[in-house]
């Protein structure tokens, strides 16, 4: 018999039962590691790339055309404001050589002289600039202010210039030429002036000699030099910051609009050139701006361009390539994605091929270990039964004898006595046998399982001794069940003896009760366990534990750990028949070092409870003469239990087949007691053989005899309702009680 060490596992049963339903849920979960799993996961790892990749590249790319355009910018504004550097250049040159001209024209004439012929000098002017066409006009004016002579009007008339800063600048002593811009007074068109100081002839300020750059000109070489008015703009503006001319053109009143900073701070950091990013002081609008120092005046040339419109050309590059890389990467992804859904689509059929693969591998184990079990159990009823007949003649005879040499030879009765013991545990490993087997008959009760383990306390501590703690631990409220209450005590004392056996010393044995409920995937995992609810019985001990492969045997007869002489390897396998033949279900939780807890399983009853009474032995009483009649095949068993019961005084008549018996009876209408087994030959059984007598006789008591359960009295491992039975082998006492009880109880 193994060693059930077991060690106390908490909870009630559901837990493992759980474990168990989730087995299906643990394969497919393992099915996903396996080859298919890893080839779902590495496309799920392809999709993502094919997301991440082209755009992680596109953000990349992004970043690097943007800065690429940002680059291509501020060249396309610097090679332009070089191109508006030298036009400038040349415009300026031209003003001063007009300037020059119209000085050395004016040179040594008083005023009066010059307006006196300011008719000539006008003409004159306007011929000098006629093919000029960056020159709007020129004039000269005297120390005053007031106009000498101009190219635009004639006569000047009263026309006063003081006011302009030009004059202002080149009144007071310092530089000889002043560059500034200015509204017209005629037209309020905006232009910008070169002006140069006159002298007299001591050196004394005289006025001024002033030529304006034409509006028209500025506006039709910006307008070829720059793509558009809406996202770019040209400025002239003096190194102080005021502003000369603009494109497109603003239009202000006075000294013109405020100077703009960020030009001034970047000049000042570098003075020949640069770009810079801020919103214009003109528009408010932000954009990038490029200024260039013109190399012989402090004037700076600016040309910009919006912030938005190179933005719009990065978005332009951008699109381009989202024109060509968004379909490639939609067609990618959507490669992935129908890979991934077949792959997923076989994976899950590989899954649910290698899950029923395993189920029915389990299903197939299942089957042979419950046709093994199946072949054993047939096989040890057919030796029982056979090995009981034996027995039955064995100490019939052997009592027989005891009693004819009573009070005798003292040896004799020894050898009587020891052969009875021999008897005794032979009938015992049969009836195991028959218990593992499920043919032994069971004669349930609604039985409160609490109380029949309370009344057991004193029996376990006599049985487990006092080195091992016994402990109980009943669950409140606890179910009704229906079960054979000595058999169930028989098995719980089976289980201790065998913790008791495999702590071999100190140690604690803790007996558990619970309300549970066995569901469907843990009855299909298991074989004969019907889904429902259960009263679990607990028996846990800290014992050495078992092995897997010690687990798996446990319950197989005549399998043991223990040294030869030290059981019979019968104590689990009768646990085990004597639950399934219950309609419960038994398991073993156990490790090596770790105890064992040995679980059973009986189905919940929902009728009342029926007290438990001990069976007493009925005494052999007096025998009143009566007749009976023993029908059985076997003539050993036969002929003991005939001489067994003329000792007794009783009349008796013996057959060894059905039908010889129903003639006897037929003969002798006296008889008050059929005594048949179970099993005959002549294809009539006992049981066939009682109902015939019985309906033609009344009143006739019967008493069965069998050395397992037929399905003729037993049904489902249980008595049938109003039968009396005699399990081989039976004592001559236990007969001789058992049929004095029944004739005492009278006819009907």
């Amino acid at each position: 018999m193994p060693s059930d060490p077991a060690v106390p596992i908490p909870g009630s049963g559901p837990d493992e039962a759980t474990d168990e339903a989730i087995a299906p849920e643990r394969r497919r979960w393992f099915a996903l590691r396996r080859p298919e799993g890893d080839a779902v996961r590495t496309l799920h790892l392809l999709l993502i790339g094919s997301i991440l990749a082209p755009l992680l590249v596109l953000l990349g790319g992004g970043y690097l055309a943007y800065q690429r355009t940002f680059e291509g910018a501020q060249a396309d504004l610097a090679q332009d404001t070089a191109v508006a550097e030298e036009n400038v250049i040349k415009v300026l040159d031209t003003h001063e050589i007009v300037a020059a001209r119209v000085g050395d024209l004016l040179a040594g004439l008083s005023d009066e002289e010059i307006r006196a012929r300011e008719k000539e000098f006008h003409d004159r002017i306007r011929q000098q600039i006629a093919h000029l066409p960056q020159v709007e006009t020129a004039w000269a004016a005297d120390h005053s202010g007031h106009l000498l002579v101009g190219a635009r009007n004639f006569p000047t008339g009263n026309l006063d210039v003081s006011d302009r800063d030009y004059f202002k600048a080149l009144r007071d002593p310092g530089p000889d030429v002043y560059i500034g811009g200015l509204q017209s007074r005629f037209d309020n068109k905006p232009f910008f002036v070169v002006a140069h100081r006159r002298l007299g002839p001591s050196g004394e300020f005289a006025g001024v000699t002033v030529v304006a750059v034409s509006p028209d000109f500025f506006r039709t070489f910006y307008a070829k030099l720059l793509p558009d008015v809406q996202d770019y703009a040209a400025g002239l503006f003096r190194a102080d910051g005021a502003t000369l001319a603009r494109y497109p053109e603003i239009v202000w009143r006075g000294s013109g609009p405020a100077p703009p900073g960020q030009l001034i701070r970047a000049a000042a950091e570098n003075p020949q050139s640069g770009v810079f990013m801020q919103p214009s002081a003109f528009d408010g609008i932000v954009k990038m701006i490029a200024y260039k120092r013109l190399e012989r005046y402090p004037i700076y040339v600016t040309i910009g361009r919006t912030r938005a419109s190179i933005q719009r050309e990065w978005a332009g590059i951008m699109l381009s390539h989202l024109y060509f890389g968004a379909p490639a990467t939609a067609g990618l992804v959507l490669l992935c994605l129908l890979a991934l859904r077949r792959t997923r689509r076989e994976a899950a059929a590989i899954a649910r091929a290698r899950e029923a693969m395993a189920q029915r591998e389990a299903a197939e184990a299942q089957l042979r270990q419950a046709q093994k079990m199946e072949a054993i159990g047939q096989l040890t009823s057919g030796v029982a039964h056979d090995f009981n007949n034996l027995l039955t003649a064995i100490s019939g005879n052997v009592e027989l004898l005891a009693r004819r040499v009573r009070g005798g030879d003292p040896d004799l009765e020894r050898f009587a006595g020891a052969a009875l013991r021999g008897v005794d545990r032979a009938a015992t490993l049969t009836q195991r046998l028959l218990a593992f087997s499920r043919r032994q008959p069971l004669d349930p009760k609604p039985l409160d399982i609490n109380r029949l383990i309370a009344g057991m306390s004193d029996l376990l501590r006599r049985t487990l001794g006092e080195e091992i703690e016994a402990e109980t631990v009943l669950a409140g409220g606890l179910w009704t069940v229906l079960v054979d209450a000595n058999q169930l005590e028989h098995s719980l004392l089976n289980l201790a003896i065998n913790a008791r056996d495999a702590m071999g010393g100190p140690g604690k044995l803790t007996i558990e009760t619970a309300n549970t409920s066995l569901d469907e995937p843990y009855a299909d995992a298991h074989d004969e366990v019907m889904p429902g609810q259960y009263v679990m019985i607990s028996v846990s001990d800290t014992g050495s534990g078992m092995t897997r492969e010690v687990r798996e045997k446990a319950f197989e007869p005549f399998f043991t750990t223990k040294e030869t002489g030290q059981g019979t390897g019968l104590g689990l396998s009768q646990v085990y028949g004597f639950i399934k033949q219950s309609g419960g279900h038994c398991t073993i939780y156990s490790e090596p070092g770790e105890g064992t807890t040995v679980k059973l399983y009986l189905p919940r009853h929902l009728g009342k409870e029926e007290p438990v009474t001990p069976a007493v032995p009925a005494a052999a009483g007096v025998s009143g003469g009566e007749t009976i009649l023993v029908v059985e095949d076997d003539a050993d068993v036969r002929s003991f239990a005939s001489d067994l019961l003329r000792d007794l005084g009783y009349r008796v008549l013996a057959a060894a087949t059905g039908p010889d018996g129903l003639r006897l009876l037929d003969q002798y209408p006296e008889v008050r007691l059929l005594f048949t087994d179970v099993a005959l030959p002549g294809g009539m059984t006992g049981r066939q053989l009682a109902d015939e007598a019985e309906r033609r006789h009344p009143g006739l008591k019967v008493l069965y005899t069998t050395g397992y359960a037929r399905n003729a009295i037993v049904h489902q491992g249980r008595l049938d309702p109003g039968v009396e039975l005699i399990v081989k082998p039976f004592t001559s006492a236990a007969l001789a009680g058992k049929v004095r009880q029944l004739l005492d109880a009278g006819f009907g």
